[in-house]
């Protein structure tokens, strides 16, 4: 196997479909998990009944389905506010809101469920909140007594609701892990810069920056995924999580756009590399030839010698006042990276749309690159 940076550690995020766990498979699951954050007045609720050791059965909407397999309890119809959760919810039975959350319907309610929907569960009021959520389509968050564990259950999906510790433990050590790839990215791309300058390119310098980007953009999505379930806990965590992303997208995206294997680079031809990328799976990032493919070369270890030339969009992104819509014709004109470099201010002031102060301008900026021997990767130009 071809390894580029060693083995990168475990990511989350990559779970097969059948682990009831994730949430990624259903986004009414993940808007459901958005109304239990912290600083959310029913994550507040959630929290009291915690303290209190009482534990809870909470139907989050309220419709005829759900009115069938209710029995017994009482009725309220009142504003919903934490103190209100937490003192219904000693009692043994379910409260019940309404589908918008803003009110209490119900209280002290027996669900009763068909008994013959299937569930993984062993606990009476965790096997009522699966139900449930399966028979009436609500979401239901069953909150243990004995435990003190908070689960969220919705369409066959299951989550635990974390406490902020255990949350910002795992998101530091991902951040750890972020930091290392970010250094890694910055350094290959540093490494791509000379030899693009120095026109030596080969397809093993670009994928290496591929590799990095793939990595950093991962542990990125996993580290999101934590701040979003952070609420207001999380505020500090997002501030680092953007400064270390930085513009990283823009540059994974100048990048394909740079090296793929097809003439000419139209936005579906750079979606549809980006694509490709995005299905790769974890391991298949083990070995640079995986990388390949997505962008149109054979996915083999000889490939990996092939000499490249970058068409400049990376570079020319760098320089002020060159947007995509100006580099498209000077790309054109030059045909590549190697071309432009060696082009003066008077040939490329005769490209259709520079005149003469663009001309000079990217004149200066490759110069000035060329000297520098880096490109930085925090900052493009626009698209």
């Amino acid at each position: 196997m071809t390894h580029l940076l060693g083995r990168p550690a475990p990511l989350r995020g990559f779970a097969t479909p059948a682990d009831v766990d994730t949430v990624d498979g259903d986004p009414g699951l993940n808007s459901t998990i958005a109304r239990l954050v912290p600083g959310t007045e029913l994550r507040d609720g959630i929290d009291r009944i915690l303290r209190a050791h009482t534990g809870g059965l909470i139907v989050l909407g309220y419709d005829e389905e759900l009115e069938r397999i209710c029995d017994g309890g009482f009725e309220l119809d009142v504003e919903f506010s934490a103190t209100r959760l937490r003192e219904l919810s000693k009692m043994d039975g379910a409260v019940v809101l309404s589908t918008d959350g803003t009110r209490i319907r119900r209280a002290n309610v027996h669900l009763v469920p068909d008994h013959s929907l299937p569930t993984t569960e062993s606990g009476t009021r965790h096997k009522a909140a699966e139900r449930t959520a399966a028979q009436t389509g609500h979401p239901v968050v069953s909150v243990s007594r004995s435990t003190g564990i908070v689960t969220v259950y919705l369409n066959g999906f299951r989550h635990p609701i974390q406490t902020s510790e255990t949350i910002l433990s795992r998101a530091n050590q991902a951040m750890a892990t972020l930091e290392r790839y970010r250094s890694r990215l910055d350094e290959t791309t540093r490494q791509l810069s000379l030899v693009e300058l120095n026109d030596c390119t080969t397809l093993r310098d670009v994928l290496a920056v591929v590799h990095c980007l793939e990595l950093v953009r991962r542990v990125a999505r996993e580290i999101t995924s934590d701040v979003d379930e952070l609420g207001v806990d999380g505020r500090q965590l997002a501030l680092q999580l953007a400064e270390l992303v930085g513009n990283t997208e823009t540059l994974r995206r100048l990048l394909v756009r740079d090296y793929v294997r097809t003439d000419p680079v139209a936005d579906t031809v750079v979606d549809r590399a980006l694509s490709g990328l995005d299905a790769l799976l974890e391991v298949d990032l083990l070995e640079l030839t995986n990388l390949a493919a997505p962008l149109g070369f054979p996915p083999s270890v000889e490939a990996l010698d092939i000499a490249v030339g970058p068409r400049g969009y990376r570079v020319l992104a760098e320089i002020p006042r060159v947007p995509l819509r100006r580099a498209e014709p000077v790309i054109a004109a030059f045909g590549s990276l190697a071309g432009l470099v060696s082009a003066s201010a008077s040939e490329i002031e005769r490209v259709e749309g520079i005149d003469a102060d663009l001309a000079h301008q990217i004149r200066e900026g490759l110069s000035r690159l060329a000297e520098s021997g880096t490109v930085r990767t925090t900052e493009f130009g626009a698209l």
